[in-house]
């Protein structure tokens, strides 16, 4: 059921922002879009929030004996056989590793070389010192081990203060032009509101991954009379400028919806085969989405979505020898449909979590940590390879917090600076995107931090 609380927030994703705007913003992000407009090209960015804390050292294993060995003692009851792991070709320093047995589709498309994987990336403020970490003199982010802090610095890409109220999408929108051609949304999200597609004036537009992904309101397009009476409520009133604005919003919501209907429904038919599970649903709609590019007017685009529920303090072995299939099946499936549509070049794919996981077992399951390992899919991907460090796994390791929690050595906005500089962001921008990328990277240098994009 459309519910008023449904409504309202569903039209707070139509780019229609009531703030006032700073007349540098305005400029910066007119410039950027009369300077695109002749870019035939389209590129989108597709967000994957595992949510919750995905325990990504069973994701992604050390398989030569001298690690696995290390590594089996260390997870002890949460290790996997060393003969259920999917290997990998080794890195370049000759290391190998396994993919968890339930991702055989991750690995046929990291062996085609259109997945990626990052290691060991999370939340950083500047490069650790082990030394200066251990006398606890380092500067790490804000809420360390906590999903709110850690999953909104992921989005925000601001790891020093908990105020910052736009992620680095919605930065990257307001830069661009937050809408398209046809008034809607740049951002779109299947994961409802949130702050990474959030900007000074970018505002998410929030469907979801069934039928056409945006309900309309009940009876408006088949019943004159809720029609006549809807028009009648959100008509302009000159004596109440509140009601006024609002009603204006609301029409503004309805038209907006139609027009996003109409467009979604011009998407070519997608043979590929998905699940019927919601992860898999939802990568199905951004395809149908993406397919009506042109009908939206849209040589960029960015896509939320969310498959919750990794946060296993016990029994780690089970859920994710239920979830991780899903996670492979649906990226094969999104991959196929993208291939189908001619846009696998196009379109880049990446996950986050709030954070990875402890090493070490706490009895049942395993507890929050701080680095993890994450997926880059696409035609685009310098796929694969590794990026990153894989930390060595050791008793006394130098990289150990404590139980386990290995700190990062690539940093969050060294992952996104990539996609960003892939995505059309330009050097001299990435400081607005990315305020803390200087701690990492120099953007006049003229190469991307981590080199994971063709």
């Amino acid at each position: 059921m459309l519910t008023r609380r449904k409504f309202v927030t569903h039209s707070c994703g139509l780019g229609v922002a009531g703030a006032t705007i700073g007349t540098t913003l305005l400029s910066l992000a007119q410039a950027r879009q009369i300077a695109s407009a002749d870019d035939g090209g389209y590129r989108a960015l597709v967000c994957i929030m595992l949510g919750g804390g995905n325990d990504s050292y069973n994701m992604l294993v050390p398989y030569d004996s001298e690690q696995y060995a290390v590594y089996r003692k260390l997870r002890s009851d949460l290790a996997l056989d060393h003969g259920s792991l999917l290997p990998l070709p080794p890195d370049p320093l000759g290391r190998t590793y396994g993919l968890h047995p339930g991702m055989s589709e991750v690995h046929d498309l990291y062996l085609t070389g259109d997945l990626a994987i990052l290691n060991n990336v999370g939340t950083l403020l500047e490069p650790i010192d082990p030394v200066a970490l251990e006398n606890g003199v380092a500067r790490v982010p804000l809420g360390l081990y906590s999903h709110s802090d850690q999953q909104r610095q992921w989005q925000t890409g601001v790891s020093n203060s908990r105020s910052t109220s736009d992620g680095w999408l919605g930065r990257t929108a307001d830069i661009q032009g937050p809408n398209l051609a046809n008034g809607i949304a740049r951002n779109i999200s299947l994961g409802g509101t949130n702050v990474l597609q959030s900007g000074s004036v970018a505002v998410p537009y929030s469907i979801s991954g069934h039928d056409d992904g945006a309900p309309g309101v009940f009876g408006y397009d088949n019943n004159p009379y809720i029609r006549d009476r809807i028009d009648d409520l959100f008509a302009p009133d000159h004596d109440n400028l509140i009601r006024s604005e609002y009603a204006r919003r609301m029409r503004r919501a309805i038209e907006n919806q139609g027009t996003f209907v109409d467009a979604i429904q011009q998407s070519p038919s997608i043979e590929t085969e998905f699940a019927e599970d919601y992860f898999s649903q939802a990568l199905r709609q951004i395809a149908r989405v993406i397919g009506a590019r042109d009908a939206f007017g849209a040589n960029r685009q960015t896509f939320y979505a969310v498959f919750g529920g990794w946060d296993h303090h016990d029994e780690v072995l089970e859920n994710q020898a239920g979830m991780l299939p899903v996670v492979s099946k649906g990226l094969k499936s999104f991959h196929d449909a993208l291939l189908e549509l001619g846009v696998l070049d196009n379109v880049t794919t990446f996950t986050v979590s709030d954070f990875g996981r402890t090493l070490t077992s706490n009895g049942k399951g395993s507890d929050h940590g701080w680095g993890g390992h994450h997926l880059i899919m696409g035609g685009a991907v310098n796929g694969g390879k590794m990026y990153g460090v894989y930390p060595t796994l050791a008793e006394n390791s130098p990289m150990d917090t404590g139980r386990g929690v290995y700190f990062p050595t690539t940093s969050t906005d060294e992952y996104f600076a990539d996609l960003a500089l892939w995505y059309g962001v330009s050097p001299g921008d990435l400081d607005l995107v990315l305020p803390n990328i200087r701690e990492f990277h120099s953007p006049g240098s003229g190469e991307a931090p981590l080199g994971m994009m063709t």
